[in-house]
């Protein structure tokens, strides 16, 4: 899922799965909710609003059932995981 940086709010990056319907919304605090049953116009409001943050806690969540998860950094993590997997590998010889 491709996910679009804002700042709005507690929101940092939103993404939306059409074939899924699901919804994922990231927080400053590192925490993410993927939400459920969501519609393509839903997540084009939200992606085009001017106060997203507003769009999401009258729109979003309280309306679709969510799960908590945890933000994972685009990219670095899985050169990260790599390189410590390249240094495990090593330490073991």
């Amino acid at each position: 899922m491709e996910m679009k940086k804002i700042n709005a709010g507690k929101l940092r990056a939103i993404g939306y799965d059409p074939r899924e319907r699901i919804l994922r919304v990231e927080f400053d605090d590192g925490s993410a909710i993927d939400y459920s049953g969501v519609g393509a116009e839903v997540w084009r409001r939200l992606s085009t609003s001017g106060s997203a943050w507003s769009y999401y806690r009258d729109n979003i969540e309280e309306e679709f059932p969510g799960r908590r998860g945890r933000a994972r950094p685009q990219g670095k993590s899985q050169a990260l995981d790599d390189l410590f997997k390249a240094f495990g590998d090593d330490a073991d010889t």
